[in-house]
């Protein structure tokens, strides 16, 4: 069962279960009327509404992510804000129903234990979704803790392995005395891709425009190389910064467009970066000349691709997507679909 069905049903099971726990009490105390089974029946599918706009509430502006200092303030306000409501609603139904006793009903005590009792109510609700979520955080954590070091070792030996060093370097060495100006800014380029990738820490996502920068960077300096024979060209959507995507993903893909594309072809050919932000979704197009057959796409197992793949199964689980794919004869594209982090 998905994330999804799981919570609807919690939902619906457990404020089902409430609802028939308040009618078997008041039928234990003699006090059970129909109109009093309607009313407890109606207020099941509003539990089920009104948490679940609060549930939405949270995601939206971000609750999942703070620390338990700034978070419980906020829940017990929200709760107090959700029992008011609740209290509100339970007014109007036992009015429609004829339950209604002025003396008993509008008496402040009476009204103050009422909004007390459903501000504990949402209260474990809400223990309940952010212990939820809390755990599972931590769990992928775990996950992810366990695995980084073998990706990261990896990661590192892939995008700067001695092979690219001595590559760029030539490169710089070459415009030394025929352009210091460019050659200065080349040095200033490698020793930014050695920076971030050497000081990575074990952060799951960084800000698109940090990577989108790294890569930026690199590209520079492959120009140097391949000269003419390179064409770059970037489209990126206003709002693909407000993203966080895996640290070094975009740059991993863009090298292996020159490697196995680019690089293969006498006359050199593209990289393109594109970006679409559509449905709370970051989708990064990556396109470079080249083909990829059948056969290689079908065997092989790059590091790059299986990175990506591995990243994005353990950060975003399901809710992001990989894939690459010859777009026309001498284009091949590759797509990466990202979420906002949301849960």
């Amino acid at each position: 069962m998905n994330k999804k069905a799981l919570y609807w049903t919690l939902q619906i099971v457990g404020w089902t279960a409430y609802g028939l726990l308040n009618i078997y009490l008041a039928f234990l105390g003699e006090r059970l009327s129909t109109e009093q089974a309607i009313g407890q029946f109606t207020l099941v599918p509003f539990y089920i509404g009104i948490t679940h706009l609060y549930r939405n509430f949270i995601i939206r502006n971000g609750w999942l992510q703070l620390i338990i200092q700034k978070l419980v303030l906020r829940v017990v306000v929200a709760c107090f804000i959700l029992s008011i409501l609740n209290y509100g609603f339970l007014f109007v139904i036992s009015s429609i129903l004829g339950l209604l006793n002025p003396e008993y009903d509008l008496n402040p005590i009476v009204i103050f234990l009422s909004i007390l009792a459903n501000l504990i109510l949402y209260f474990l609700w809400s223990l309940v979704y952010f212990m939820y979520h809390y755990v599972e955080n931590y769990n992928r954590s775990l996950k992810y803790n366990a695995t980084m070091n073998e990706i990261e070792l990896n990661n590192l030996k892939s995008q700067l392995n001695p092979h690219f060093i001595f590559n760029a370097l030539n490169s710089v060495r070459a415009l030394v005395d025929e352009d210091p100006g460019k050659a200065k800014n080349a040095i200033t380029q490698l020793s930014n891709i050695l920076r971030n990738s050497l000081m990575l820490d074990k952060k799951r996502l960084i800000n698109f425009n940090d990577e989108l920068n790294t890569v930026i960077d690199f590209l520079a300096l492959e120009k140097i190389r391949y000269e003419e024979r390179l064409t770059t060209q970037f489209t990126i959507h206003p709002e693909s910064y407000k993203y966080q995507i895996p640290p070094l993903m975009l740059q991993t893909l863009v090298e292996n467009g020159i490697k196995h594309g680019i690089s293969n072809l006498t006359s050199g050919g593209l990289i393109s970066i594109e970006t679409v932000v559509e449905q709370n979704y970051l989708i990064i197009c990556i396109r470079n000349s080249g083909q990829i057959s059948m056969d290689k796409r079908r065997n092989r197992k790059g590091f790059g691709i299986e990175n990506t793949k591995q990243r994005l199964k353990l950060i975003f689980d399901k809710a992001a997507s990989f894939s690459i794919k010859n777009e026309t004869d001498s284009l091949v594209l590759t797509t990466v679909k990202i979420p906002q982090m949301s849960y």
